[in-house]
């Protein structure tokens, strides 16, 4: 069974998450977003534009929240086996001697916002060593010097999640 050139087009976007969030934002140029998408010939051009003008037709308006959270921040964190904030697959993250900063927030968290938080991170360059979220706790850690400034952009990203389609 061949796909036809709307489920390719939608199968495409699955691909490219942050192209269904400018949809939803109307910041897109449907003809540009469909040659991004692979497409050269100018009726194929046209077709996926449409796809995807119904696509962002039938979404909710892209809008944010801001999410209720105390963020502090850990100095001296290290690498340590087993326990720690932040463990994943053995390898751990606690206080103590080493040269590495833990931004914690808590309350209002889940994995909406680890991903804002971490494309805000990207977006400034900030190198980010081992992330995750679980319960009401967000814990990002980066090295010491980043500290302050991925403390600042923790605070701003959780200002604006983006609330669910």
């Amino acid at each position: 069974m061949t796909e036809t050139l709307a489920e390719r087009t939608r199968d495409a976007l699955r691909d490219h998450p942050f192209l269904a969030t400018a949809l939803r934002a109307g910041v897109v140029n449907y003809a540009a977003a469909a040659r991004f998408l692979g497409l050269d010939d100018d009726a194929d051009v046209e077709a996926a534009a449409t796809t995807l003008r119904r696509y962002a037709d039938d979404r909710d308006e892209y809008a944010t929240e801001s999410r209720e959270v105390r963020v502090t921040m850990e100095s001296g964190l290290g690498r340590v086996d087993g326990d720690g904030l932040l463990v994943v697959n053995g390898v751990g993250f606690a206080p103590g001697e080493g040269s590495l900063t833990g931004v914690l927030a808590t309350g209002e968290v889940d994995a909406a916002a680890l991903g804002v938080v971490l494309g805000r991170l990207a977006t400034e360059e900030t190198p980010v060593e081992a992330a995750g979220v679980a319960g009401d706790g967000l814990l990002v850690v980066v090295s010491r010097r980043d500290g302050p400034d991925a403390l600042r952009a923790v605070e701003a990203a959780l200002d604006a999640v983006p609330t669910a389609d």
